[in-house]
This record gives C-alpha cells, structure tokens and sequence, in this order.
C-alpha cells in the first residue's frame, strides 16, 4: 500500500501540542515545505509543494514531519506527497503513526501500521507508539489491545514490549492499577525482569502506595532475585516507604539489603534524608546515615549540613562536631551554612566556652557568623560570665562591617548594663553614637534606670548621652 492510502476521512478533536517551529534549528527547505502545507489558503498543496523544486529527500521529510503536531491533516498531504516520488523510511512510517495516534485520528494510524506490513517496516518502536497515543487519550484498553494483535502484524511479545506498555500505562495519573492487572495476566506467558518491576515500583511511588509496592517488591525477590544492577527498583521501594512514613521500615529494609551487596544509590540516602531532616526525625535519620556511610557511599556537603542541621535542632552538639570533623576526610568541606548551624546550636545551649572558641575557629574558615548570630552570641556571653569574648566579637563586626549593627549593640549595652559595668557602657555608647549605630529607645530607658542607680555623677552621664542620642 503507498503513502497515499492513509485515510483522512475520520476527524476527530485532538489535543494540542506545543509548535517547535520555533524551537529547532530547521533547515531552509523543511521551513520552506513547513510553511506551505500550513498556509490556510493553499488549495492544492501538492502542486505548490511540487512548484518548489525542493525533492522529499529523507531528512526533510523526517524535519517536517516533526513540525507537524498541531498540523495532522497537512502532514497527511505532505506523506502523501513525498511518498508519490521517494520510498519513504521505516522511521518517517513511525513519525507518521505517532502524529496521528497523538491527535486522537486511530483508523488512519492502522491504515499507516497495515501499509507499514505489508512493507515490512514494522517494529516494536511502532507499537511503542500506538500504546503512548492510547494511554495519553486514557485508552488503557485499546492500548492493551494493541499488545495482543502484535504477534498478528508479525513483531513478536517480548518482555520488552511488555515493559514499554507498562511504562506508557504508569505515567498517566494513578494508573498503576491498571498496569498492574495487565502485568498479571501476562506474567506467566512472557516472564517478567527487573525493569518491569522498577517500573510497578516507579508508578507506586509516584502515587505512594505502600501495601501495593511491598506486594511487588516481595514478588520482585522472588522472581529475579537480588542483584546490585536493580538499583533504580529499590530506590523507588523504599523512598515509598519513608514518605509512606515506614521509615522504620526502609531500616529494616536497607539492612537485610546490605547484606545481600544491593544498597540503593546516593540519589536515595539523600532523598530520605532531606525528608527525615525536615520531619526532624533523629530516630531513623541516624541509622539512615549509619548504613549510608558504613557502606561506603560518601556523604557531599549538602547531606552533611542537613545531619549537622539534625543534630544542632536536638541540641546534639557533640555529634555536629563529629560530624564537623569526619566530613572534610570524606572530600565534603564544610561552608557558611555548616558554621553558622553549630554556632547557633552553641549559643541555643549557652556553650560560653565553646562560643568563643568556635568564633575564632568561623573566622579562621572565612565563615564569619550573621549579625543576627552576633547579637545572640554577645548576649550569651555576657550572660555566661565572659563579657571579653563578647567585647572581642563587637571589635570585629566593627572593623569588619558586618551589617547592621544595631542588635549587637543593644545586646552588648544591655549586658553591660546588667553587670553594673557603667564606665564600659558609656565609652561603648558614645563610640556607637558616634559611629551613628542606632540605639533603641528601650535600651535608652535601661541606661537610664542603671545610670540613677549610680547616683547625681551617673546621671549627669546619661544627660549628657540623652542629649546627642536626641540630637539630629
């Protein structure tokens, strides 16, 4: 059967797909061609098409059928045309069954399917297709059909083809089921492997089943076993489990796992972690780490900050530090996030000591604290009884611009002034209102209040900073 036996007659409405006319880079022929068989006013499409010299060389016609997805009823004129001169390709067959099965025209697309026999030009891409076009349409039976009439059209069932339409059924929404029925059916005529329970795995994760995907994960096992190569199966497994909230579960899971050398990828442990890390959930997060790096997949930096981050949120200091010093042997060097996270977790737990010294230790990294940090740490300080440290980290904001500096400076006068250190807060205020830093009003009325307690010398002092303080 030639090109020109593609039936036109049935229309129907079709979807619509994005034009990539403007997309690809198309060579001057195939625009040209483009742009006549979508002219809105051209009659007679092949004559113009013939007028242009331009002959249907394979390329050109594989171009312009690939433009053609809004625009069915024109590729059809110009198949026809480029087929009444030049013997068309398997792959220009399969671009045509595809632009037809996508715009919802099926009796033409098994005309193109019994022409493509008759020219022995059948192949699995071809039925690929046709199962695509049927699933994107919602036509799960049609497009398991098709898989049955195969062996009629002479292309042989094979776990394969088997694969690809559970592959088209599972990436329409919540049709896992469906595949799922299909894949019974089939099982014992055409034996499963590994890909095809990865991609039962894959549509139970998507819609996060977790009875359904330990009844094939289970299945799985017994079927084809255990191997290292299944990797993308047991990701799908078990990252269904800790959103499923079986974290426990997936434990339990990656421990029988890594005896048997079948550990999921690093794609996994971060995935998990980041969900665990966010639901602050220590309790399966920790062991998750364990197994990760006891067998020896390497934590990067970002899946370090996230267990420091855990750590520091149960005031766990010590394993942030453990954490802190293992990551730059494992190549993760730690950044400003990884700093500022202990630091806070420092000052949260009132470490006056360890505040001071993790300070110089941000400096020395070039990973300074935030001004906010600042604020809480020079609070912290004078709080815990080591009020130089604090003066050491107001000197350094102060010569390094770290802006604003307004909360260090209430928080380092405020503290002064509870220590009675009244000489300190006046050289500190004047110093900041020279600076023009901003002290609030509140902290004002605490200078006030602790300036009277100093007797008439003391308030004369605070008249006198009142007065610049009010000063334009």
């Amino acid at each position: 059967m030639e090109a020109a036996a593609v039936n036109t007659n049935r229309k129907t409405s079709k979807p619509q797909f994005e034009s990539s006319f403007d997309s690809q880079d198309i060579s001057p022929s195939a625009r040209l061609l483009f742009e006549i068989i979508t002219r809105p006013s051209s009659h007679d499409i092949e004559s113009a098409l013939s007028s242009t010299g331009i002959p249907p060389t394979h390329d050109i016609v594989h171009e312009v059928l690939k433009l053609c997805h809004e625009n069915a009823t024109s590729a059809i004129a110009f198949f026809r045309w480029a087929g009444r001169t030049h013997k068309l390709t398997s792959y220009a067959w399969n671009l045509m069954v595809d632009l037809l099965g996508k715009n919802w025209m099926y009796e033409p697309m098994w005309d193109a399917v019994r022409t493509m026999k008759q020219e022995d030009m059948l192949s699995m891409a071809t039925f690929v297709s046709v199962f695509g076009s049927y699933c994107m349409a919602g036509k799960f039976n049609e497009a398991i059909k098709s898989f049955y009439v195969m062996d009629k059209y002479g292309v042989q069932q094979d776990v394969v083809v088997v694969n690809s339409l559970l592959t088209a059924i599972c990436h329409e929404e919540n049709q896992t089921a469906k595949a799922l029925e299909f894949f019974d059916k089939i099982k014992l005529k055409i034996p499963p492997n590994a890909d095809t329970f990865a991609i039962l795995l894959e549509g139970w994760e998507k819609e996060g089943d977790v009875a359904k995907a330990k009844t094939t994960f289970g299945e799985m096992v017994i079927k084809v076993g255990w191997s290292p190569e299944n990797m993308s199966a047991y990701d799908s497994f078990l990252t269904t489990l800790v959103r499923g909230s079986q974290a426990g579960e997936a434990v339990k899971f990656l421990r029988v796992m890594k005896g048997k050398n079948c550990l999921p990828g690093l794609k996994f442990f971060s995935n998990a972690l980041d969900l665990l890390v966010k639901q602050n959930d220590s309790t399966h997060a920790i062991p998750l780490w364990d197994i990760m790096v006891g067998s020896g997949l390497l934590p990067n930096l970002i899946m370090y900050n996230a267990m420091i981050g855990l750590h520091c949120n149960n005031n766990d200091v010590d394993n942030a530090f453990r954490l802190l010093d293992e990551m730059v042997f494992n190549g993760a060097f730690p950044d400003f996030l990884t700093f500022n996270l202990i630091f806070r977790c420092l000052i949260k737990n009132k470490k006056v000591h360890q505040v001071g010294k993790f300070f110089y230790e941000m400096i020395k990294n070039e990973s300074p604290p935030t001004h906010f940090d600042c604020s809480a740490a020079i609070m912290t300080l004078i709080d815990g009884g080591d009020p130089e440290m604090a003066i050491e980290i107001w000197n350094y904001i102060v010569e390094k611009h770290v802006l604003p500096l307004d909360g260090s400076a209430n928080a380092l006068l405020i503290g002064f002034c509870n220590l009675g250190r009244m000489s300190q807060v006046r050289r500190f205020a004047e110093d900041m209102l020279d600076r023009r830093i901003n002290i609030y009003e509140s902290t004002m009325k605490k200078l006030k209040d602790s300036f009277d307690k100093t007797g008439r010398h003391g308030r004369d002092k605070y008249d006198c900073l009142i007065r610049r303080w009010k000063a334009p």
